[in-house]
């Protein structure tokens, strides 16, 4: 906006206790609570409020797995506190993480039985058709934790744009109702097509910002170690 508008100041929104509950949460996991782990959070929130599709791109080691479960925390805990009767996004989350390059597509999919003629879900199919049967107001998250590609990227097309339908190859199609979420966590999109990128909300991590300091520190927070105070100092 402000490449728009060079002269708008946007205001800081206060979120209050939902930042309180991010950091919290962070504790938990016995991490750091960087301001820049929180404004990931936060991004992330946001743009799953507004998409169902969701692209957490970013390197190996730079927090998007964090990002996600420290989120998913945040939403139950708000959920259990009783926030969730004012605020409709506060729900628990229950999260399903797969690797799409692990398997074959018509693991990952479906596919008949060459012999018998009968059709077997894949792993994508049981995980969509499982969250689809389930009536509750929960959260549910399906992590795509692996490589974009064209092969099997591609299908989804038909899940992440207005229609969210995942079309199977025996003529199926599987309805998503507004409480699913797709979320890919991916290093790059150098192999993405233009059509599945413009389908999704990015949120880009980038490993830099977060520093090595955090890291350090969280290792030496450890319990497994222990530490002279003139050697932790020295650290």
């Amino acid at each position: 906006l402000q490449d728009l508008f060079p002269g708008l100041e946007i205001p800081e929104h206060d979120y209050g206790v939902f930042n309180t509950t991010i950091e919290e949460s962070i504790r938990k996991k016995k991490l750091q609570p960087e301001p820049c782990v929180i404004k990931k959070v936060i991004q992330l929130f946001e743009t799953m409020q507004v998409r169902h599709g969701v692209m957490l791109v970013g390197p190996t080691g730079g927090g998007k797995t964090v990002a996600y479960e420290v989120l998913a925390n945040t939403l139950t805990t708000l959920f259990e506190q009783g926030y969730g009767k004012t605020e409709a996004d506060y729900r628990t989350v229950r999260t399903t993480v797969l690797n799409p390059k692990a398997v074959s597509m018509g693991e990952l999919y479906g596919e008949f039985n060459l012999l018998t003629m009968e059709w077997k879900d894949g792993l994508l199919a049981t995980a969509v058709r499982e969250a689809v049967q389930d009536t509750t107001e929960d959260h549910k998250w399906i992590i795509n934790d692996g490589p974009v590609d064209a092969l099997w990227i591609e299908n989804m097309n038909t899940v992440l744009d207005d229609n969210k339908m995942l079309c199977l190859a025996n003529s199926e199609r599987i309805k998503l109702n507004s409480t699913i979420h797709m979320v890919f966590e991916v290093q790059d999109l150098a192999v993405a097509s233009p059509a599945t990128v413009s389908r999704c909300g990015m949120v880009f991590i980038d490993a830099q910002e977060l520093g090595w300091k955090p890291v350090i520190t969280t290792w030496m927070d450890n319990p497994e170690f222990t530490w002279k105070p003139e050697t932790k100092q020295y650290v």
